[in-house]
């Protein structure tokens, strides 16, 4: 199979998977595709289940390269992989549109889950270096009035580890974190009649109406950075 093909087959459970992403853990080692003559990579079946079995543990497991590498070079020795360590705080699966945009209902969604500073580091994966800008930048924060960390917190973590990885940094994430606190600033302005309204089902009218002005904001955004891809 080319890289096209083998792109088509991982999407169908793990929607986010890209091709620079492969290239990326081709790089790393995690999977070494044959090469033709003219240099066009050529992936086996057993390529493919390689590739799921890291995008599993990243997903599920929330486990770093390094280690999702020791699980393959122990198979690969004919070895089971070691034992995963299940008793850590997960995140919700968050509830997504048919495209892949988060749905009004994932912006009302909260979460009990509390996590401790070591707990987002150690199952996002990320350095305790990496963490320290993305809150010098303001990317992640604990829960107001609290030292813990909620899955958001963590899901920005991860995004942000694996945007490290082609080389984006958190200092050039600064720009999303602007754009986002406009959006906010957008939302809270189009609800505010809503919210101002004695009605006593106001409250509850004002946060549908947050939640779906907020889903609208986020497909507009994905889709005219979409169409500027398409078009550069």
């Amino acid at each position: 199979m080319n890289i096209g093909q083998v792109l088509d087959l991982l999407r169908v459970d793990h929607p986010g998977v890209t091709i620079p992403k492969i290239r990326f853990w081709e790089a790393e080692g995690l999977v070494t595709p044959e090469r033709t003559p003219a240099g066009y990579r050529k992936f086996s079946s057993a390529d493919v289940e390689r590739l799921r079995y890291v995008l599993r543990m990243q997903r599920d497991h929330y486990l770093p390269l390094k280690v999702i590498r020791e699980h393959l070079d122990a198979m690969d020795r004919g070895l089971e992989p070691p034992p995963i360590d299940s008793v850590v705080p997960t995140v919700p699966k968050v509830s997504l549109a048919a495209d892949g945009v988060p749905s009004a209902d994932s912006f009302r969604r909260t979460s009990d889950v509390r996590l401790s500073r070591r707990e987002l580091v150690k199952i996002a994966g990320i350095s305790e270096e990496l963490f320290a800008e993305l809150e010098a930048y303001g990317l992640v924060s604990p829960r107001q009035g609290t030292t813990t960390y909620d899955p958001d917190a963590l899901l920005v973590a991860q995004t942000a580890h694996e945007l490290a990885e082609f080389g984006i940094e958190p200092r050039h994430l600064r720009a999303f974190k602007t754009a986002a606190d406009r959006e906010v600033g957008l939302v809270q302005q189009a609800v505010a009649p809503l919210a101002r309204s004695r009605d006593a089902a106001a409250q509850g009218r004002a946060d549908d109406a947050m939640g779906e002005i907020a889903a609208l904001s986020m497909r507009l955004h994905a889709t005219l950075v979409k169409v500027g891809l398409q078009r550069s």
